[in-house]
């Protein structure tokens, strides 16, 4: 069930505890200037009936001249006070803007993996720009426009009360009537633009999804099939927003209405008096001027509360992730991190991802200084064993342990700053080579910073890079080849000397040259460090000094290389299909092999290779 939708106190409360409350003062200043600018429409109108009935009627020449200086001095000082106040209210609107998408993404950074699996990328950035730069635009209205508007339409009726109640009265008959089907539309507007807001959240990640796709989608022939799904969300996103539009302009309309049957009354009775000799033509422009500039801050009025409904779902949506529990912190009371090369253990570790059982009390241990490689099919659980090392998943059950210490135990960044990882996704920025390797330090001089570049095998094509380690490397490294990004990732965490190693496939998708020429920097790398390997490739582990074999979450197997193949296990059966008289076999064919072999083993292994060789097939 949905939860119900927040009230705009509620809202409202929020965002001025959060980011509006320190800027009291300023905003305290600029609703003085804002009074002086809304009063002054006010003196316009009233002074509407000693220019009519002194100069126009009257023919008085006498007040000619006092009556022009007052209307130069009250649009002068409306000028001054629109500017000075406009600018005040900006400058808080974009202060408070910038320190909530700030706070946004500081919160959304440090949530847990499982928080962003089911938040797409797409959605995120459309909370921290669409939504905020919804909430700006419409608060800068709000606190530039409404207080102003309000203050207009109060001393501009105050105008029309002094010349005639019954006037006004009759004018504003209609008010009263417009209460329910305002509050009607304005329901409706926050449930479309709710709606629109989703959807666009939903555009933002299909665009991310496709840019970064972009090769598969060329190789796959899926362009128009790619453009039809984002014209689809298209459309249905334009409905959504023009429905939105609908309701907030049909809010206007009824003020319009309203305004319509208010003059006919005041025309039929003011009409009157006036051919009767009881009131002036110059009180009845003053009064028809006070109520025709009061109908504009009406119409703005009303239209900003159907602009606050939209906005409204935005600063919903915003709360509910800024209200998201971070679940993975730091302890109140941390533990030093253990010194020197530790020993990592996991013992009887069971995780699931909601009902799907990952880890099944599984146990395993590697011995610090030493190389333990982990093999398995895909969806075996290595890659979660990383994740439960570095804090990026907590298990239900069991501990995982650095030199003896509980990894929960530890402060989040020093315990993180154990680990060195190298995977096959080389993630790098959109920044220069310098920075991708630096990552925000600037303890390390180029003098430092020369070996670690000369171990990774950097320096080997630095030279034929345009502007060298200040070259930009473009979107997720694009501007670089596969292999010039593993080296890269592997000197950022050569200068990082960490005492652990994690190696994900590092090396599963590079050709044979720049797979040896990386295999070299990771020995490297690898020296004098805990480390621990996936690979399914087992020509880069057979010099481990464990492997251990899981499958379904648990470890069914480990040893040496040689202790593996003389036990005959799974780990022997897959080598032995990998190399066959010393040539590597996992190919198509091998793959197929492989998939073939299964019924010819027992039940567990015969499942272990089917998987294997799917995997291998595609």
């Amino acid at each position: 069930m949905s939860t119900p939708p927040k009230s705009s106190a509620e809202l409202l409360r929020w965002l001025w505890r959060g980011y509006l409350h320190q800027h009291t003062g300023t905003m305290a200043f600029a609703m003085l200037f804002m009074l002086i600018e809304g009063s002054m429409i006010g003196a316009i109108s009233y002074m509407m009936q000693p220019m009519f009935d002194e100069i126009f009627v009257a023919g008085n020449s006498g007040a000619l001249g006092w009556v022009s200086v007052t209307f130069l001095v009250i649009f002068t000082v409306r000028g001054l006070a629109g500017v000075t106040q406009k600018l005040l209210l900006a400058h808080v609107s974009q202060i408070s803007g910038a320190h909530l998408r700030i706070d946004l993404l500081r919160r959304l950074i440090n949530q847990d993996t499982s928080f962003h699996q089911t938040h797409p990328p797409g959605f995120l950035i459309q909370r921290v720009q669409g939504d905020v730069n919804s909430i700006d635009i419409v608060w800068r209205g709000i606190i530039t426009g409404a207080g102003k508007d309000l203050v207009s339409l109060i001393v501009l009726l105050g105008v029309a009360v002094n010349i005639d109640w019954a006037w006004t009265a009759i004018m504003l008959v209609g008010v009263p009537l417009m209460f329910l089907p305002i509050g009607v539309a304005q329901r409706y507007v926050r449930k479309k633009a709710a709606i629109a807001r989703d959807l666009g959240a939903i555009l933002s990640t299909r665009l991310d999804e496709v840019f970064h796709g972009i090769v598969p989608i060329k190789l796959n022939s899926l362009e128009n099939y790619q453009v039809k799904r984002y014209a689809d969300y298209t459309d249905t996103f334009r409905r959504a927003q023009l429905r939105a539009t609908f309701g907030t302009s049909s809010i206007t309309a009824m003020i319009d209405m309203m305004a319509g049957i208010g003059f006919m009354g005041v025309l039929l009775y003011g009409g009157s008096e006036i051919i009767a000799g009881d009131k002036t033509v110059g009180q009845f422009m003053s009064f028809f001027t006070a109520i025709g500039l009061a109908f504009d801050p009406m119409r703005r009025l009303a239209s900003l509360s159907g602009a606050w409904q939209s906005a409204a779902a935005s600063i919903e949506r915003l709360k509910e992730l800024m209200d998201a529990p971070i679940l993975l912190t730091s302890p109140d009371s941390p533990v030093a991190p253990p010194k020197g090369l530790p020993n990592v253990e996991l013992e009887n570790v069971s995780l699931s991802y909601g009902d799907a059982k990952v880890l099944r009390d599984l146990s395993l241990s590697a011995e610090a200084g030493k190389t333990t490689a982990l093999v398995g099919a895909s969806g075996a659980g290595k890659s979660t064993i990383f994740n439960l090392l570095t804090r990026l998943v907590d298990p239900q059950e069991g501990s995982v342990k650095l030199g003896g210490i509980d990894v929960r135990s530890m402060e989040l960044p020093k315990l993180r700053g154990l680990f060195s990882v190298v995977s096959q996704d080389a993630l790098l920025f959109d920044e220069t080579l310098r920075d991708n390797i630096l990552l925000g330090r600037t303890d390390v001089s180029d003098e430092d910073l020369q070996p670690v570049l000369d171990a990774a095998h950097v320096s080997d094509f630095i030279g034929k890079l345009p502007d060298g380690l200040n070259t930009r490397v473009g979107p997720r490294g694009s501007a670089l080849s596969g292999g010039q990004r593993q080296r890269v990732v592997i000197a950022r965490a050569l200068l990082r000397n960490t005492p652990i190693l994690l190696l994900d496939e590092a090396t599963s998708a590079l050709d044979a040259q720049s797979e040896k020429v990386v295999q070299s920097a990771l020995d490297r790398l690898a020296g004098g460090r805990t480390s621990l390997v996936i690979a399914h490739r087992l020509s880069t582990i057979i010099n481990a000094d464990k492997i251990i074999v899981m499958d379904r979450g648990q470890v069914v197997d480990s040893g040496t290389h040689a202790e593996l193949l003389e036990r005959g296990g799974i780990y022997a059966d897959l080598y032995h299909l990998q190399f066959q008289g010393g040539k590597t076999v996992i190919d198509p064919q091998g793959a197929a092999a492989l998939a073939a072999h299964a019924p010819h083993l027992s039940r567990p292994r015969a499942s272990w290779f089917r998987r294997i060789g799917q995997k291998l097939l595609g």
